[in-house]
C-alpha cells in the first residue's frame, strides 16, 4: 500500500514544481533592420562564407555553430558542449549538446558536422584540406578531428575565422541540393526562413525552441538600405528599429534625436594603406623611409573624428586591439614636416607622382582623407574606388599597383590576420619577408602559449619596424537604434560590428 501512495506523493510534487517555474514568454512583436549593403543568397549557406564578416549578420540568425563568439566568450560551447585536446595538438574530440534540432525537426547529429565539414568550400578551406587528415564520428553524440601536425589555431579557424564549424543539416542539403538549401536554407539557429525578396528584404522567424534561450522577438526583417540617409530618415520615422554604418554627421544628428540612440561598437575591422610595391627595387616604395613618411603624413585622429567621432581605437596595427596575441605598437605621430623630410632624404625633394590609390568605394570616406594627407606631403595619388565586387577580386588576384586601402573584419586573432595579410602564401600578401616567414612558420606549430605568444609580438614588432603598412585604426561601427528597443543587440559580442546574438535582441515592454 505505500509504494502507490509514494508514486501519487511524487507525481503532486512534480506538478507542483511545474506550476511554480516560471513560464518562458513566446516571442513576439517584429524588428526590422536597415542594411547597408544588399544581401547575397551565398550568405544563406556557412559553406560558402568568405574571409568577411558580413556573412555572420545572417549565420547568427539562420544557423549555428560548434563553437562560436557569444558575449564574453569568443569561444563560446554551442553546439558542442565541450570539447578536448590531445597533449600532443593531433586530435579535438567534440562533446555534441543534447537537444538542438534544425529547423527540418532532426536532431544534430555528428554525422551533420562532418558533412558541413566536408563540404565547406569557404576561407581557409585550402588550409583545412591540407591540414585535417580525418573527421571521425565514433557515435551520433561525438566528432573528432585528427590533424596531420599540431596546429595551435584551428579551433579559431574552425569556430569563427572561417564557416567550417557553422553546422547544415546533412539530409535535407542532399535532398535539395546547393541552389535548392540557398533559396531556402534551413539550419539550427534561433530563426527560421520564411521569405527572401532580392534587393529588398530578408523575413524570418522565431523557432519555438533553442537551446540558449527562447528569442524575445517572433519576427526580424533584414531591409536592404543602402544610402545612409535614406537608412536614418527610415529609423527618424520607425519604418526600421536598427540602421547598421552611420556616417559621422548622420551619427551626431542621431545623437541629437529624442529617441534614438547611437551605440559605437568596436569591430574586427582594421583599416591600413598597403604598400603592395615595396619588393620592387625599382619602386619608390622599396624605400624604407618612403614608407615611413606615408605614415607620418596621414593624420588618423582627424580621419577617426571625421568618420567616427573619434569612438575608433587607435592601435596603429592591422591586428584589433583585442584579438589574443596582440601586441601595441608605438604611437605613429601625425608631422607633415617629418614625412617631408624622410622623402627628401629618400631623394624626393619635392614628392613624388605615386600613382594609383586603390580602396573599396565603400570605404572612400576613409580613403578621401588619407589621399589628401598624402598629397600635402608630397605624395600625390590618384584615389581609385572600385565597386566591392571588382575590389575583392583585384586584392585576391593581386592585381594593384602601388597603394591599396585594404581591410579586414574577420574574427581571429594575431596569428589568423598575419596569415591573411603578412606572412608569405597568405590569400592577400603580395609579397613577404624572409625573418617573419620562418617566425610565423615557428609559432604556427608551437604548442607553449607563452612560447607562440613571445613570437607573435616579434613577428608584430618587425612588421612596425619594416613599415610594410600606414595602419589607420580599429574602427567602431557606428550603429543606432529606435525607441522600441530595450537592447538592440549592438556591441554585445566583441568585435561583431552588427546585432547579436539575435535571440538577446529585446523590445521594450508596453
Amino acid at each position: 500500500m505505500t509504494r502507490p501512495r509514494a508514486v501519487s506523493t511524487a507525481v503532486v510534487v512534480l506538478l507542483l514544481l511545474a506550476a511554480a517555474a516560471p513560464a518562458v514568454a513566446a516571442p513576439e512583436g517584429q524588428v526590422t533592420w536597415g542594411i547597408h549593403i544588399s544581401l547575397a543568397p551565398t550568405w544563406f549557406d556557412p559553406a560558402e562564407t568568405t574571409g568577411i564578416v558580413t556573412p555572420f549578420m545572417l549565420l547568427y540568425a539562420i544557423h549555428d555553430a560548434m563553437v562560436k563568439p557569444l558575449p564574453g566568450n569568443p569561444l563560446s560551447p554551442s553546439l558542442a558542449e565541450s570539447w578536448t585536446v590531445a597533449p600532443d595538438g593531433l586530435t579535438y574530440d567534440f562533446v555534441l549538446r543534447k537537444g538542438p534540432r534544425f529547423h527540418t525537426g532532426d536532431p544534430v547529429t555528428s554525422d551533420d558536422v562532418k558533412f558541413s565539414f566536408e563540404r565547406y568550400r569557404g576561407a581557409a578551406s585550402k588550409q583545412f584540406k591540407e591540414r585535417v587528415t580525418a573527421v571521425e564520428t565514433p557515435d551520433p553524440g561525438r566528432v573528432r578531428f585528427r590533424l596531420k601536425q599540431p596546429w595551435p589555431d584551428f579551433l579559431t579557424f574552425y569556430s569563427s575565422a572561417t564557416g567550417a564549424g557553422w553546422i547544415v543539416p546533412k539530409k535535407y542539403v542532399e535532398k535539395v541540393g546547393d541552389e535548392g538549401f540557398k533559396k531556402h536554407p534551413m539550419g539550427a539557429g534561433p530563426y527560421r526562413f520564411v521569405s527572401y525578396t532580392p534587393g529588398v528584404e530578408l523575413v524570418l522567424e522565431a523557432v519555438d525552441r533553442y537551446w540558449r534561450k527562447t528569442p524575445h522577438v517572433k519576427r526580424l526583417v533584414f531591409k536592404a538600405i543602402p544610402d545612409p540617409s535614406t537608412r536614418f530618415a527610415a529609423l527618424k520615422r520607425g519604418e526600421i528599429d536598427v540602421s547598421y554604418w552611420m556616417t559621422a554627421s548622420l551619427g551626431e544628428e542621431l545623437r541629437r534625436t529624442q529617441g534614438l540612440t547611437l551605440k559605437p561598437a568596436t569591430a574586427n575591422n582594421t583599416y591600413w594603406v598597403y604598400f603592395v610595391d615595396q619588393w620592387d627595387p625599382k619602386s619608390p616604395w622599396h624605400d624604407r623611409r618612403v614608407r615611413l613618411a606615408a605614415n607620418h603624413a596621414i593624420d588618423r585622429a582627424g580621419i577617426n573624428q571625421a568618420e567616427t567621432l573619434g569612438a575608433s581605437r587607435m592601435t596603429y596595427s592591422l591586428i584589433p586591439g583585442h584579438f589574443e596575441f596582440f601586441w601595441q605598437p608605438p604611437v605613429i605621430a601625425h608631422d607633415r614636416a617629418r614625412a617631408k623630410q624622410l622623402l627628401a632624404e629618400a631623394g624626393y625633394p619635392n614628392g613624388f607622382d605615386a600613382g594609383d590609390f586603390t580602396c573599396d568605394a565603400v570605404h572612400a570616406g576613409i580613403a578621401e582623407p588619407i589621399a589628401n594627407d598624402l598629397q600635402a606631403a608630397g605624395i600625390r595619388v590618384k584615389l581609385r574606388p572600385l565597386e566591392r565586387a571588382a575590389y575583392n577580386k583585384g586584392q585576391v588576384e593581386k592585381k594593384f599597383k602601388n597603394l591599396v586601402l585594404s581591410a579586414s573584419a574577420a574574427f581571429g586573432n594575431a596569428a589568423t590576420r598575419t596569415e591573411a595579410f603578412v606572412a608569405a602564401g597568405g590569400t592577400y600578401v603580395y609579397g613577404s619577408y624572409p625573418d617573419i616567414d620562418g617566425l610565423f612558420r615557428e609559432q604556427a606549430a608551437e604548442l607553449d602559449r607563452k612560447k607562440r605568444e613571445a613570437t607573435l609580438h616579434r613577428i608584430q614588432q618587425l612588421v612596425h619596424e619594416k613599415a610594410m603598412f600606414a595602419p589607420i585604426f580599429n574602427l567602431a561601427a557606428m550603429g543606432g537604434y529606435g525607441p522600441k528597443l530595450e537592447e538592440s543587440g549592438l556591441g554585445l559580442i566583441t568585435g561583431f560590428p552588427f546585432s547579436g546574438p539575435y535571440e538577446d535582441v529585446k523590445l521594450k515592454d508596453r
